[in-house]
């Protein structure tokens, strides 16, 4: 099987991560809210709101979900690649 360079993969979770942050935005506003002003009290008065936005995230960037998008990522590099065209040698 093919595999992404550090690179791909840094990209690959980067754009995820994004795409996960904007799906979950009123949850990580609601914990960004209930952390506002907190230091280390954030850890037990903001749990409810942390779990919550982890679950929502953890939607997006599992294993599994990741997995997929590799493969999906491979499949459309080797496409473009396929796609390409050949340079003739003289």
């Amino acid at each position: 099987m093919e595999t992404l360079s550090r690179r791909e993969e840094e990209t690959l979770m980067k754009v995820t991560k994004a795409k996960a942050l904007k799906a979950c935005d009123d949850v990580v506003r609601e914990f960004a809210n209930c952390a506002t002003g907190r230091t280390v009290s954030v850890v037990w008065a903001c749990r409810a709101q942390h779990k919550t936005m982890q679950n929502c995230m953890r939607q997006y960037t599992n294993a599994d979900n990741m997995e997929r998008l590799r493969i999906e990522y491979i499949k459309l590099r080797k496409r473009d690649i396929d796609a390409a065209p050949k340079l003739e040698q003289s």
